[in-house]
């Protein structure tokens, strides 16, 4: 199991760490800055961070040294809007939604808002905006789902192959490349939005998919958390079964998979549109064993009732054992399971409002 967390908050980059006995803050980096994305790579053992600065901008920073020291990457950036250029969308990093490593020493990519997916093949020294979708006809129909603009959560790729990747838009739907996004095929046939015009309720341009999760031991098994239900993939994103069997509700933003049984997924049930809390004010986690064709409700060991604590797109993980999770809510609440959900304890301090969290696996 792994015994270390990043959790990137409103307030810092916080790492947690498993001692003889109990967990407890190893180090704080980044102490009051909004931290939106982290990764540590697991081919070189890098760490990323991504700050959201508001007015100050988009920062990436990297430590090669475990966090003892910070150098300044370059950010993510868009290349000069061309005059004249009709685009409903700002050529703009509002901020990095998600960072990936790639599968293949130095690969990285970064998911932002507004948009714009970028690849690095220089640990993070440069960025590419991948052109190849930014250009897709397509993305002008994107639209913003809880931000003002489009952005891209979700970035997976095929252990087996670095070149397949699948990403996940809102409001933009499943966008899956073969060959390292030279090309790329819109997917999610069978996802709906009840949000839309009857004509357009299927149309897969416009979907809001939350988040999209891929099992590691069988890359073409996903699971998507979407904003009106939860959904199965086996071919790799290219079509969907709707989940119907999640209780208390089917609204949410986190999803994770078990790495190595396709079968196993974790859920956190809200009430969606306006109110985005959980169900009747207390706090559970939804798992299927079964490829949801059944589900328990877990909750022993969160808090009782009544308890608003949501759980955002990248505030809940497995680690590689399957046993081990995590979260983290809006409140600064953080849980850890060391038995695939079925109980929970609560870890012994309030953290600013948690962005994402993640377990730091072993170097390769």
């Amino acid at each position: 199991m792994s015994d270390r967390i990043l959790v990137g908050t409103r307030k810092g980059l916080f790492d947690l760490r498993r001692g003889e006995s109990r967990w407890g803050i190893h180090r704080v980096h980044f102490l009051g800055d909004p931290v939106s994305a982290v990764l540590r790579d697991p081919l070189s053992g890098a760490l990323y961070a991504a700050l959201a600065l508001g007015h100050f901008g988009v920062k990436l920073w990297m430590s090669a040294d475990d966090g003892a020291t910070w150098i300044e990457r370059p950010a993510p950036a868009f290349p000069p809007r061309p005059d004249g250029l009709d685009d409903p969308h700002p050529w703009t990093v509002h901020s990095i939604w998600t960072l990936e490593n790639g599968g293949v020493p130095g690969r990285l990519w970064a998911g932002t808002i507004s948009g714009g997916l970028f690849r690095s093949d220089d640990a993070g020294g440069s960025w590419q905006l991948v052109r190849s979708l930014w250009d897709r006809p397509e993305r002008r129909e994107w639209f913003g789902g809880g931000a003002d603009h489009p952005g891209i959560h979700s970035v997976c790729v095929d252990p087996r192959f670095s070149d397949r990747v699948v990403v996940g838009v809102s409001c933009g739907g499943v966008w899956m490349s073969e060959d390292g996004g030279a090309n790329w095929q819109l997917g999610g046939k069978g996802i709906y939005a009840e949000f839309m015009p009857p004509e357009r309720r299927e149309d897969p341009r416009i979907q809001d998919v939350h988040r999209i999760v891929q099992c590691a031991a069988l890359p073409d098994t996903l699971w998507c958390q979407h904003h009106n239900g939860v959904f199965h993939s086996q071919d790799r994103g290219l079509t969907w079964r709707e989940i119907t069997t999640i209780k208390p509700s089917k609204f949410g933003f986190a999803v994770a998979v078990h790495p190595s049984d396709p079968r196993s997924a974790w859920f956190v049930p809200a009430v969606k549109d306006e109110c985005r809390v959980p169900v009747d004010g207390k706090l559970v986690v939804a798992r299927t064993r079964d490829s949801g064709e059944s589900f328990d409700t877990l909750s022993a060991g969160l808090p009782d009732v009544p308890a608003y604590d949501l759980i955002y797109r990248h505030a809940l993980a497995v680690d590689g054992s399957g046993r081990r999770l995590a979260m983290g809510s809006t409140t600064g609440g953080t849980w850890l399971s060391e038995d695939g959900g079925d109980t929970w304890f609560e870890f012994p301090a309030r953290l600013p409002p948690i962005a994402c969290l993640r377990f730091a696996v072993e170097t390769a």
